[in-house]
């Protein structure tokens, strides 16, 4: 499978998750969300760029859902909720979320 993003061809796996790491932009995220259905706001940038510093400057750490929840809470200045979440990443915050950051597929099993 591939994208076309700004004239590039992008591989990605059989469940939409980047080849190659390093071929990641925020153009490809956007490609990628569209793929997904998902119209990126400001909130879920922010997901996706603490998924990749989690990933990137932590030894390739995955948040689960609880996690990402409670650190988006500090950064919002409200705690969502875990519906408020699925609602922006139907396909679980931590794996949806972490395929349109441009990271590996989560190993981890469940949510919480």
């Amino acid at each position: 499978m591939a994208l076309e993003v700004e004239g590039k061809t992008v591989e990605t796996n059989e469940n939409g998750y980047l080849v190659n790491l390093e071929d990641w932009s925020e153009a490809v995220a956007a490609a990628i969300a569209e793929a997904d259905k998902l119209e990126l706001t400001e909130k879920h940038w922010d997901i996706v760029n603490y998924l990749r510093e989690e990933h990137f400057d932590n030894g390739g750490n995955e948040p689960n859902e609880r996690t990402i929840i409670k650190d988006m809470g500090k950064k919002w200045g409200s705690k969502p909720t875990s519906k408020d979440m699925y609602m922006m990443f139907p396909g679980m915050p931590s794996k949806q979320g972490r395929k349109i950051a441009g990271l590996p597929q989560s190993t981890r099993k469940g949510g919480y």
